[in-house]
This record gives C-alpha cells, structure tokens and sequence, in this order.
C-alpha cells in the first residue's frame, strides 16, 4: 500500500523484510550466504551474551537464551535485509551498573522501557536525527566504552586478588587493581602474550628466503 506521491504507506514501511525478501524468491544462494553471515554473527554474539550475563550477575546460560531469542525476534521482525543482531560491548558498562544498583528485576525494567523508546523512535521515524550527531562524539563514546571494558578485563588479565568486590567506577576500579599489583599471577600474566605471539606466527607471512625454499622444495 502506497502512499500519496508514490510515497511507500504505513504498511510498507512496517512490513518486517522477511516477508519482502520472501517474495523476491529466496533461493538457495540466499540461505547459503545467511548461513554464513549468521555464524559469524554468532561466533561473536554468543560468548559476549554470556559476558554480559556473567557482568550482570547471572549464569551464562542466561545470556545465550537472550542472544538465540533476541536473535529469532530479530531476523523475523526486521526492517532491514542487512540488519545484525546482537549484544553490544558498550551494554556490559551499562547492564552492570544497573544490575548492582537496582538488581535484576530493576535491570529488566530498564530493558522493556528501552524497548518502548526504541518503537516509539521508529514509528515517529527519529532515527533520521542521528545524522546531526557529530562525528567526534561517537568515536569518543565508543573509545570510552572501550577503555571501560578493558579495565575490566584487568583483573582476570593479570590474576589479580583483590580484597574485596571490585568498584564499577572507572577511577576506583584503576585504584583496587593497583593496589591489588603484588598478587599479580606470572602465569595468568604470561597467558595473553603467549596466546599473541601463536596468532602472529600464524598470521605472518614466511619471509623471502622461507618463500624460496618452500618454492624450491615444491619443484
């Protein structure tokens, strides 16, 4: 249903893209290629889910029952043919801080009305103001966010002890750990650079005398 001056209507506009694609003749060309973008998708959303859910102090089960649902509700609802689904790195900040200060049932709260904000925005069609966002501010957000969670990896990083809960806040989080420094595991230390150094042997290309023997020794 079209609206006036060839302007797509309210139904074409909500009509979820599965049904649009759909009757394109989804062939099998398709699947294949969504069968792919959608491991890869996985491969990433999966173990993240289960971060956030561990962040939010819950079991990691929990967090792959809300990627796999979030994930089915997505795809089939959609409104758009290239849409990723998935938890974001810049919700472990978020879902933790409201998990410790207003608890799980306070977290899911938060979570529907997020939820009635985001339809709300997409039926008054807000979205198209996100262009008068500067540039800086969401490369410095996601630059912070960045900086967050990797304070917050500190900790099983190195195998630090700390003598009590570790502090969400950035800054007495960098003070817990500090002081934490003389508890330092060498072999949970060592873990992350070993685990670096096989991905750039594996990753580097053999240099030109290498290059020459294995040509040498194929002919």
């Amino acid at each position: 249903m079209a609206g006036t001056r060839g302007e797509p209507g309210f139904v074409d506009l909500y009509t979820p893209k599965i049904v649009t694609v759909l009757r394109e003749r989804y062939g099998l060309v398709d699947l294949k290629a969504d069968v792919v973008a959608g491991l890869t998708v996985a491969i990433v959303a999966l173990p993240l889910s289960m971060a956030i859910a561990i962040a939010s102090g819950v079991t990691p089960d929990r967090g792959l029952y809300t990627a796999i649902v979030g994930g089915f509700v997505i795809s089939a609802i959609g409104g758009s043919r290239f849409q990723i689904g998935g938890p974001a790195g810049a919700f472990i900040v978020l879902v933790a801080a409201a998990a410790q200060q207003h608890g799980l049932d306070g977290l899911m709260l938060a979570v529907f009305l997020a939820g009635l904000i985001l339809l709300a925005v997409g039926f008054l069609r807000l979205g198209t103001f996100i262009k008068y966002i500067p540039y800086p501010v969401t490369v410095g957000f996601t630059a912070g966010i960045a900086v967050i969670i990797f304070a917050s990896q500190i900790k099983d990083l190195l195998g630090l002890t700390l003598s009590g809960p570790e502090p969400g806040p950035f800054l007495p989080k960098l003070w817990a750990l500090g002081a934490a420094l003389p508890t330092l595991n060498p072999a949970a230390a060592a873990m992350p650079d070993a685990v670096a150094a096989a991905r750039g042997a594996i990753k580097s290309p053999p240099g030109p005398s290498a290059a020459r023997e294995i040509a040498g020794g194929a002919g």
